[in-house]
């Protein structure tokens, strides 16, 4: 199987499901990632820990077996392979190489026919249904500050406020001149110039005229 360095699976192993939990593992069509090759390598565990894989609708009879520890053995014809558990839910199997910080990846085929058919999907994948909502619960409990579509929106009377580069950043909640809601950037008493402030991991505020029109991601 083609291995990929993926820095993104040590930060979610939290979320990761066990190799032991044979309802999600086994009976399943699993489709190894492997942008080099041509073809479709699936791999069937089944509960008698016989592997079936299937290649271009020729099939290789293996033996699987998980071993504790989060530790699965691999046994084909040709050689043996023992892999430690690095991500596992219902959509992606991430397989550490033993002794190497690479993953062989394998998605189930509901999702492999449709959103996740490469490396950088299944890491755009992984990202945004698990890191980018962990960062955007942070980010509104640390601030005060629910983010919905990249607007920033305060409780009316809250405010919050943060240490950044260019020295103490206040947000505020108010009312402009019509009555709609604004959010305005105090940086160190006076009102913020216009450019982007870091608020917390990866998160920025983007300021205009004192007002902050957006937060976003990088």
């Amino acid at each position: 199987m083609k291995t990929y360095f993926a820095d993104i699976i040590p930060k979610i192993q939290q979320f990761s499901k066990k190799l032991d939990d044979l309802t999600l593992l086994t009976n399943q069509h699993w489709v190894v990632v492997d942008e080099i090759s041509n073809s479709k390598i699936v791999y069937i565990f089944r509960k008698n820990n016989e592997l079936l894989i299937a290649q271009n609708g020729k099939v290789e009879k293996a033996k699987w077996e998980y071993l504790g520890n989060c530790t699965l053995l691999i046994d084909t014809a040709n050689s043996s392979y023992l892999f430690k558990q690095g991500f596992f839910d219902e959509n992606i199997i991430a397989l550490k190489v033993d002794s190497k910080d690479e993953y062989a990846f394998l998605i189930n085929e509901s999702k492999y026919e449709g959103e996740i058919n490469s490396i950088e999907k299944v890491i755009d994948f992984l990202n945004k249904k698990y890191l980018e909502p962990v960062m955007k619960r942070k980010l509104e409990i640390a601030a005060k500050i629910p983010i919905e579509s990249k607007q920033i929106k305060l409780p009316e009377t809250s405010q919050a406020s943060y240490n950044t580069i260019q020295g103490d950043l206040t947000l505020k909640r108010e009312f402009n001149a019509q009555g709609g809601k604004i959010t305005k950037a105090i940086l160190n008493g006076t009102q913020a110039p216009n450019g982007k402030y870091k608020l917390g991991f990866m998160w920025y505020a983007h300021v205009e005229n004192g007002i902050v029109t957006e937060v976003t991601m990088f």
